[in-house]
């Protein structure tokens, strides 16, 4: 990603390079070839100087790639994928390494691994609602429409369509002596809307940051004016990955929530801890303390990166953005919010159980059964570790999102990236 975004951003012009660098780069990355870059070193201003210095030295073969988990030098790896050493002339080693890519390829590398996972977060959240026999008069469409933010308008329509049919629901439609249902459940268009929100908003900004000229100075062919000005400054991109953060932080919190619901035997009004002997065994309790503990960490994870700044440079650059570390602490809170959602899912496949011989509507059920072709329902305690793995694989991988996308009719979630 770090390639496609200085690629696109030099072949854009302004930046004084000629075609053969963009080609070289392209060439590495269709090759495969990974240049070898600290993960650290940056502050998203005055360009990725560090880091797209080793992506530049690999290039030249100088520098390192890294070839099946090993660092190794360059120069034999370019040789053998029939790729020369880049020989740079004016001003290309400057545009090479000033801009806002590494930061940039980060946070877009963040945006399409939660895809899937904010997308499962709708699955799950929707099965917990069954499992709890909550209500889907939260989702009517009439409420969200008088609020019109868009996420929450779309989020509820999915949640609509998900426990469209549900035998659960149908239970416990007249009768039901609980008035209103937890936020955790009732407020699920509200939370998990406005993370979309976010999210759509971080697209639309990566995307245009991704095709845009980030170095310095810029040099304009028409007229051969060379003006210096700051577009290596990367506090679009510290902004946006703030605010990815926090949907990341938020998706996971209200998960965590929702798990501590549902072993609660007066909220959820299941059997305590989710298991029929509470007594003997412990259930999903310390599952639980897991997940406290994941949206623990995300809440410090996710403290804006942007506001912090500390001049370089003598002075010089006084106000940094700290965009690449905004970027790239996305991948730990993403792996914390998947694996919530993992035990969630866990978690509520097994109040789903208590409620046999009654059936959830046709999606929620294939949930249910993708789970139990891995993980057999608990029936008294055992070693829980592999039980989260398999349930948080299907969060990661797409699984449950797959299922998502078959729902005939409904908004698309995401705008192209």
């Amino acid at each position: 990603l770090m390639m496609i975004t200085k690629a696109a951003s030099l072949a854009r012009g302004h930046s004084g390079v000629r075609e053969i660098v963009i080609d070289t780069l392209l060439a590495a990355h269709n090759a495969g070839l990974v240049p070898y870059v600290p993960s650290q070193g940056s502050v998203g201003a005055s360009g990725d100087l560090a880091p797209l210095s080793h992506m530049t030295l690999a290039l030249l073969g100088e520098g390192h790639m890294l070839v099946d988990g090993q660092r190794v030098p360059s120069l034999p790896v370019l040789q053998k994928a029939g790729i020369a050493p880049l020989q740079l002339g004016a001003k290309e080693g400057l545009a090479l390494i000033n801009g806002t890519q590494t930061s940039t390829a980060l946070a877009l590398h963040a945006f399409l691994a939660f895809e899937p996972v904010l997308e499962s977060a709708l699955v799950i959240g929707a099965l917990t609602v069954d499992a709890a026999r909550g209500s889907d008069g939260p989702f009517d469409p009439r409420i969200h429409a008088v609020r019109g933010q868009p996420g929450q308008i779309d989020v509820a329509q999915y949640y609509r369509e998900l426990l469209k049919g549900s035998a659960i629901r149908a239970s416990h439609t007249d009768g039901d002596d609980r008035v209103q249902d937890p936020y955790c459940l009732r407020c699920q268009p509200q939370v998990v809307g406005a993370c979309l929100d976010q999210m759509r908003h971080a697209a639309r900004i990566l995307l245009i940051e991704a095709n845009a000229v980030t170095d310095n100075p810029l040099v304009f062919a028409d007229t051969g004016a060379m003006v210096s000005g700051g577009n290596f400054h990367a506090e679009p991109v510290a902004l946006a990955a703030d605010g990815m953060a926090l949907a990341i932080a938020e998706v996971g919190a209200i998960a965590e929530r929702r798990i501590a619901m549902m072993i609660d035997s007066s909220v959820s009004r299941l059997p305590p801890f989710l298991t029929a002997d509470a007594g003997l065994n412990s259930g999903f309790m310390i599952a639980h303390v897991t997940a406290a503990a994941l949206a623990s960490e995300n809440k410090s994870l996710a403290h804006p990166a942007s506001v912090d700044s500390l001049p370089t440079s003598a002075n010089q650059e006084d106000h940094v953005s700290m965009a690449t570390f905004g970027a790239r602490r996305l991948q730990a809170m993403i792996s914390n919010t998947t694996h919530i959602l993992g035990i969630e899912l866990l978690a509520t496949a097994q109040g789903i159980e208590f409620l046999r011989p009654l059936r959830s509507s046709a999606a929620l059920e294939q949930v249910h059964a993708l789970l139990r072709q891995t993980v057999p329902a608990m029936d008294q305690d055992r070693y829980l570790a592999p039980d989260i793995e398999s349930a948080t694989e299907l969060v990661r991988n797409g699984s449950l999102a797959r299922i998502l996308r078959t729902l005939p009719e409904l908004p698309k979630l995401w705008i192209a990236v």
